[in-house]
């Protein structure tokens, strides 16, 4: 691993300014902890709010915006929010976007794609049956290919969150954050922020049970797959990248891990405390603190970032709860 580099701060500050005149800075809320049994500040970066909905048009943007596209396009094999993002950095630059999706995929995401202009096509029934199908697109048309994580553009793209959250959230008083919760999939946000934060900030990376290939990789010493399975499987199941794991060995990123019963116990909570809706996967930082997985030093300053709510149809909670 010592061949793979990751993002400098310096690449990542050239980043963020690639990509101001076509993404949002997201905001934060503050709230006290006390009600919810922790002694703690409880900061969260509202990255949902991003556009297609989620930090991964960081990523995308970043990379159409400062390397060479193909005149044929760009593709993806991605029904979820890597292929909006995709989609979305593709029309802002006036380039073609072939995303390949399975016949199964949801209709709602496949119409999200339309509507940001991509060509979709629709092969197999299964995620690795199309993205088989783009790689065949791709040698046939030489197109160009953008990674959903394991890419240094793409996760330089990614570390901007942590830039924009790091200074955001100061309090009035002038603490910073003492720590950051992150949900990890692929690994692309958390290793981004811990390229970013460097030692300033303690960056915990948040997975459920059924998703927890960080948590096999710090266990076995290097990345490692696991089977993916639950309520998250189909926006956290990844095994972590080359580059995101650079980043995250190298800064020594700590591990919390939910089960689904305690994800979507925070997803709900989330609701009913800040009426946001997220995917559940989103929801494993704040269930991390909910439920004592990872625990803050008391009175600390803690950085909560929601990073996606491409929800389709939630059912959050019974309705009497949410009254």
């Amino acid at each position: 691993m010592n061949d793979i580099l990751v993002p400098t701060p310096a690449q990542i500050e050239a980043a963020a300014v690639a990509i101001k005149p076509h993404v949002r800075r997201t905001p934060i809320i503050e709230i006290g902890g006390h009600n919810l049994g922790l002694d703690a500040t409880l900061v969260f970066k509202l990255e949902y709010l991003q556009v297609t909905g989620a930090f991964k048009a960081r990523g995308a943007v970043h990379y159409v915006a400062t390397q060479e596209i193909a005149p044929t396009g760009i593709v993806a094999a991605s029904g979820g929010n890597h292929g909006a993002a995709v989609a979305y950095a593709a029309q802002r630059f006036g380039h073609e976007a072939h995303i390949f999706v399975p016949t199964t995929a949801n209709p709602s995401k496949v119409e999200r794609l339309i509507q940001l202009g991509a060509h979709v096509h629709r092969v197999g029934a299964t995620y690795p049956e199309a993205r088989e199908a783009s790689y065949a697109y791709l040698s046939e048309h030489a197109a160009t290919t953008i990674e959903a994580f394991d890419d240094p553009v793409v996760m330089a793209g990614a570390a901007t969150v942590a830039r924009e959250f790091e200074a955001d959230g100061v309090g009035e008083d002038g603490r910073p954050l003492d720590a950051m919760l992150v949900a990890v999939g692929g690994g692309g946000l958390a290793g981004g922020a811990a390229a970013w934060c460097q030692d300033r900030i303690r960056i915990i990376g948040c997975e459920t049970v059924g998703t927890s290939s960080y948590a096999a990789s710090l266990e076995a010493g290097e990345p490692t797959s696991v089977p993916i399975s639950g309520v998250a499987a189909d926006h956290l199941g990844a095994q972590i990248g080359r580059y995101p794991w650079a980043a995250l060995s190298a800064h020594h990123v700590e591990s919390a891990v939910v089960t689904d019963e305690e994800v979507l116990d925070a997803q709900s909570r989330l609701w009913r405390l800040l009426r946001v809706v997220v995917e559940p996967g989103v929801a494993a930082p704040f269930a991390a603190l909910l439920t004592g997985r990872w625990v803050p030093e008391p009175g600390a300053r803690i950085g909560v970032v929601l990073c996606g709510a491409n929800v389709v149809n939630p059912t959050l909670a019974p309705a009497e709860v949410l009254a």
